[in-house]
């Protein structure tokens, strides 16, 4: 079992770009957040796209500083769209990282089978995080999130090792679009169900990030003991996860009353009442006797 009793969970109300200069420089080993997507949620102000990025910029240039040499940035973004159109905003961030002295490692795809609506497009699903590296030598715990061999007998068949196991044997390393749950990642796809009404971590943020989405970057790119950081921190599920796993993490937002809402959940995670999704769980599929999953006669 898990002990938390030198791990630091801290959340910090207001903005990020000011909360920032009070850390110093190289502090974090990660940064993983889900920044505002400029689409008109509550707890933004929607603007063009080019004073948004400008604005995200300016927080970026604090983050890198922070983060240490060996250290590892996500960025979980989605879409914006204005008037119909549709702007990848992992493309529009990618230039500023790559200005700013970043690396990217991965662009992983996160999908998820309930997204959004769409009548005039087709139906989004997934959404995508840019993992980036501030140097070649950077923290990576291959080992903590490899996933099971399809094929752990096969043998190399030619070469000095002919007649040799030529995998690995905790496993073989999955791809940049994996399936989250344990017994599944093979298929390699990150397919989490997003934070909707029915999943039980939903609180009353719009756009909660699902602790196990974060659970595979904090395993993999710090070790224990470590200092993670979510800028955004929203309902707290990057405090959650780092914790869980023996991170110390800062979590930062200006919302208050979301700021509130990560301290309740951080004290039910602490006393064992915290509902959570079981990584591993299966994603539900549903049976053909399910009544809603049946086509209706109406329709036949």
């Amino acid at each position: 079992m898990n002990t938390y009793s030198t791990i630091e969970g801290i959340i910090r109300n207001g903005d990020a770009e000011n909360i920032l200069q009070n850390y110093s420089d190289g502090l974090f080993d990660l940064i993983i957040t889900s920044p505002p997507y400029n689409i008109g949620k509550s707890y933004e102000t929607k603007t063009s796209i080019e004073k948004y990025l400008l604005a995200q910029e300016r927080i970026i240039i604090q983050l890198i500083r922070v983060l240490s040499d060996k250290g590892s940035l996500c960025w979980q973004v989605g879409n914006y769209v204005n008037d119909g159109e549709v702007f990848p905003l992992d493309v529009f961030y990618y230039s500023i990282f790559k200005k700013l002295g970043l690396k990217l490692r991965n662009r992983i795809v996160w999908y998820f089978g309930h997204g959004l609506h769409a009548s005039n497009r087709f139906s989004g699903r997934y959404e995508t995080i840019l993992w980036f590296t501030k140097s070649d030598d950077y923290l990576f715990n291959l080992d903590a999130v490899r996933v099971p061999s399809k094929y752990p007998g096969k043998l190399h068949y030619k070469g000095p090792n002919k007649g040799k196991l030529s995998g690995n044997p905790l496993g073989k390393n999955p791809s940049d679009i994996w399936e989250i749950l344990v017994e599944n990642w093979d298929s390699c796809l990150w397919n989490i169900p997003n934070v909707k009404a029915n999943h039980p971590e939903k609180t009353a943020h719009p756009c909660q990030f699902p602790v196990e989405l974060v659970e595979r970057c904090v395993l993999a790119l710090t070790n224990e003991n470590g200092w993670v950081l979510d800028p955004f921190g929203g309902a707290g599920s990057t405090l959650i996860a780092a914790y869980k796993n023996n991170r110390n993490c800062i979590s930062i937002d200006r919302e208050n009353d979301y700021c509130l809402l990560a301290e309740k959940r951080f004290k039910e995670l602490k006393n064992g009442t915290l509902k959570l999704r079981p990584i591993g769980k299966p994603i539900h599929i549903p049976s053909p006797n399910d009544r809603i999953a049946k086509k209706p006669d109406s329709w036949m």
